[in-house]
């Protein structure tokens, strides 16, 4: 393989999708895994205009197009009406921007944004890699995949909506921060102004927060009054407000940390003892590989409930804990402090979702597009 990697003379390749940080973050674990491998190489993302990779990709050192496109809503919406011009728009754009920049391969990763660049690279013969991150694929992916050169999966039995011959399972690429997170415990959490003496918590709701999981929250937030225990909750930007006012008014500001977004992720799962999450297929390979005891809350409007049947799946191997979003006012805390009271289910939690992690994923889904590269 490394003669071969030799004879690339700087690759070029575009890499697309967004929306959320389940399409965003593994799209830039590829693209740093890619970059590591062909230090001369081209990369250039594409998205949708006013999403959020439009920002997290210019951070994450990438330059990125946007293109004017949105999903269609599944209710009646007068959304839906400006759809075709949107995308008759986008894929305009993708050609242009696939006839100028020349690449050798574009990988998809899921979402409305990688719609158009991908269906317009398999139309002019540039060969297209999926990654699907979840148990059941989004509308975008399924499209694409019987023109696919290869798709790059995270869970088994995907063949149920992907051509057998093009899937490879190699698990869901991650954050480098997340990979290579070694960070103290005391300085992480004295880093979040919390007292290191204590346990913490540690909510992420996702990258836009998740409301049923705030709401449960706020519901027994006083019981942070009673007991010696710390959180760090990432609320999104949409309830920070709210979350900063109950904190104050219950004058636990020392123990309560509201957030709008985490930006060192490393830090805060070195920070926490146990941490209460969506069961998303990102945050199940992350908590997995960081080896953290886990209270999934579904999200339960995920595509046919997916969500549930994922976090299923690891409490089934004592690997994970499940609330219902329905039950959290009722249930969450009280859940979550009564496993931190109990080391011994702690432990066997940390060790059994160990086992479900993939710590070379991005390294896999390159060793994949090499295999194509070196094709051509």
């Amino acid at each position: 393989m490394k003669k071969e990697q030799q004879n690339l003379k700087q690759p070029r390749l575009i890499v697309s999708g967004g929306g959320t940080g389940g399409h965003i973050f593994p799209a830039i674990a590829i693209a740093d895994a890619f970059k590591r491998r062909h230090p001369d190489t081209e990369i250039l993302f594409v998205g949708a205009k006013g999403r959020m990779e439009m920002e997290r990709v210019p951070k994450a050192g990438y330059p990125i197009e946007g293109l004017w496109i949105s999903g269609f809503k599944r209710e009646l919406s007068l959304d839906n009406l400006s759809f075709p011009f949107k995308l008759v728009s986008s894929l305009c754009k993708a050609r242009r921007i696939l006839k100028r920049f020349k690449p050798d391969a574009v990988v998809g990763v899921g979402g409305f944004a990688s719609g158009p660049i991908m269906r317009k690279a398999t139309s002019l013969g540039i060969p297209v890699i999926i990654q699907e991150q979840n148990s059941f694929p989004g509308v975008t992916n399924k499209i694409v995949a019987p023109k696919a050169a290869k798709i790059c999966v995270a869970y088994e039995n995907m063949d149920r909506w992907f051509p057998k011959d093009k899937i490879v399972l190699t698990g869901n690429p991650l954050r480098n921060n997340i990979i290579s997170s070694d960070g103290n415990k005391s300085d992480a959490v004295k880093s979040f102004g919390l007292n290191p003496e204590r346990p913490v918590i540690l909510l992420v709701g996702g990258s836009q927060g998740a409301l049923g999981i705030n709401k449960g929250i706020s519901a027994k937030l006083q019981m942070f009054k009673d007991n010696d225990f710390q959180m760090i909750w990432q609320t999104g930007k949409f309830y920070i407000e709210q979350a900063i006012r109950e904190v104050e008014a219950l004058d636990i500001a020392d123990r309560v940390k509201p957030t709008v977004f985490i930006e060192r992720m490393d830090m805060a799962y070195a920070a926490a003892d146990v941490v209460i999450s969506r069961a998303g297929a990102m945050s199940i390979s992350e908590l997995s590989l960081v080896r953290k005891p886990v209270v999934f809350v579904p999200l339960p409007t995920a595509a046919e409930d997916h969500q549930t049947k994922n976090a299923q799946s690891l409490v089934n191997e004592n690997a994970a804990v499940m609330v219902r979003n329905s039950e959290t006012e009722e249930k969450l805390l009280p859940v979550v402090f009564n496993l931190l009271k109990d080391n011994g289910k702690m432990f066997a939690m940390s060790e059994n979702i160990a086992k479900f992690a993939r710590p070379n994923a991005a390294e896999d889904i390159v060793d994949e597009i090499d295999k194509i590269l070196m094709l051509k």
